[in-house]
């Protein structure tokens, strides 16, 4: 039975996803285990270390489902790791004259980081996909509501206008950010680990180096200057990756549980029968997916101080810390992209009520754009003034309940220097949107 919901055949239809399980899950451990050994097999055999003929059935043994797993179960029980078993159970596969060649000059470290950075190559490849469909979606918002203007908020009260393609924009740029972090860092993180018992490599005496570039070769990763065995800032900043994808995401996902309240109403998740419904109130359309983006993103940033401390290894060989690792990397791999699934439902589907937010802009009668109004009449009034007589405009305005407008013109000082067109011009929202567009622009074109 599951302990960890993510993992549970019902309440893990909530977290994470069937790809990236599949990716970091046991059995796919094992096999990446197995194909490290197979690896290693191929490239010794090549450089005439082992005989040529005993890389084939090793390779060919090396099927994950053919293991024993309640043998294998047992041995990690009693030797405190899964390679023992597993290398016992590959050699008996494999035959007597093949087998007795596996794992040769290799210790359980090396199988086992290398089998991580393999699963770890193909988390990033499924996040960097998921990545850039959310940064697509996210895109299509902007573009389509460069113009869309609505009420800017800070402390959640009104501040200025802005528009929701500008508001897309501010989503969107981090996550580009965040495509061309993951393309920088897949270089450091995607390295061979292979040092044997202390990370010299003295059991293969002069061809330490030689196998070493044979087995990256084979598996496609990255040649380290250095076993990096106690170096754990590779897989650390893999996982720290995933964090600030999160908090990226948690952003969207904030704003836009902010935006669905009833009384705001300017967007909503894309809407199916049942979805986000209450057990008692048929009326309710709760945001689902962005409650999901929070809550797996809160649990990735709970795991990365978990691998962050684990980078404090002992000596040569760590006593605790490197045990750690495999209780945060698989879990903050599926929540991330459970998270980032979830963006893309929001990216790809989001009802956008641009009247609502028209509406919104305009309840507070243009007070919105009282900075606008200040900045209009500062070269009229000097700037002192220029606040003091739209500060009191504000006043009367809400003691009163009537527009910007008819306050500002109620007062002799605006009225004898400007046309009630003119007024009505300073106090229009669209009218006042700075460089809102353009920056909105300049993010569109960093996708190309």
């Amino acid at each position: 039975m599951s302990v960890n919901p993510a993992d549970s055949p019902v309440l893990g239809a909530l977290y994470g996803t069937e790809a990236m399980r599949a990716c970091m899950g046991e059995m796919a451990f094992l096999q990446r285990m197995l194909d490290v050994e197979a690896a290693l097999a191929r490239a010794q055999a090549r450089l005439g270390i082992i005989p040529a003929e005993a890389a084939g059935p090793i390779t060919a043994a090396a099927r994950a489902e053919r293991l024993d797993l309640p043998a294998l179960a047992a041995a990690t029980r009693n030797t405190g790791y899964p390679v023992v078993g597993l290398v016992r159970q590959l050699s008996a596969l494999a035959g007597p004259e093949a087998g007795r060649w596996t794992h040769w000059g290799a210790t359980t470290q090396d199988i086992m980081d290398t089998a991580v950075v393999l699963q770890i190559r193909e988390g990033l490849a499924l996040v960097r996909a998921e990545l850039l469909a959310v940064n697509a979606g996210l895109a299509g918002l902007a573009r389509r509501h460069r113009g869309t203007v609505m009420a800017g908020r800070t402390h959640l009260q009104h501040a200025l206008p802005v528009t929701f393609g500008y508001k897309a924009a501010v989503w969107l740029s981090p996550l580009i950010t965040m495509v061309e972090r993951l393309d920088q860092l897949r270089p450091r993180v995607e390295r061979l680990q292979f040092g044997g018992a202390a990370g010299t490599l003295a059991s293969l005496g002069n061809q330490g180096l030689a196998v070493q570039e044979a087995l990256a070769g084979e598996l496609g990763l990255a040649l380290p200057d250095i076993p990096w065995h106690v170096a754990r800032d590779g897989i650390a900043e893999a996982v720290s990756f995933l964090g600030l994808v999160c908090g990226a995401l948690s952003k969207i996902a904030t704003d836009v549980i902010l935006m669905m309240q009833t009384e705001v109403a300017e967007v909503a998740e894309p809407h199916q029968e049942g979805r986000g419904g209450s057990s008692t109130m048929p009326q309710k359309r709760n945001p689902i997916s962005c409650e999901y983006i929070v809550a797996q993103s809160r649990g990735v940033h709970a795991l990365v101080p978990q691998v962050l401390a684990a980078m404090a290894q002992d000596q040569e060989r760590g006593t605790g810390p490197w045990q750690t690792e495999p209780l945060a990397v698989g879990q903050a791999f599926l929540l991330t992209h459970g998270a980032l699934a979830q963006a893309r439902v929001l990216a790809e589907g989001l009802v956008v009520d641009a009247a609502r937010m028209r509406r919104n802009l305009d309840s507070t009668g243009g007070l919105i754009v009282a900075e606008a109004v200040m900045m209009g009449l500062a070269p009229m009034l000097g700037r002192g003034e220029a606040h003091h007589v739209v500060n009191h405009a504000c006043d009367l305005a809400l003691a009163r309940g009537i527009p910007l407008a008819e306050a500002l013109l109620a007062d002799p000082k605006v009225a004898e220097r400007l046309a009630p067109e003119a007024v009505a011009q300073l106090t229009d929202p669209a009218a006042y949107l700075g460089s809102a567009e353009a920056f909105t622009d300049r993010v569109l074109a960093r996708l190309g």
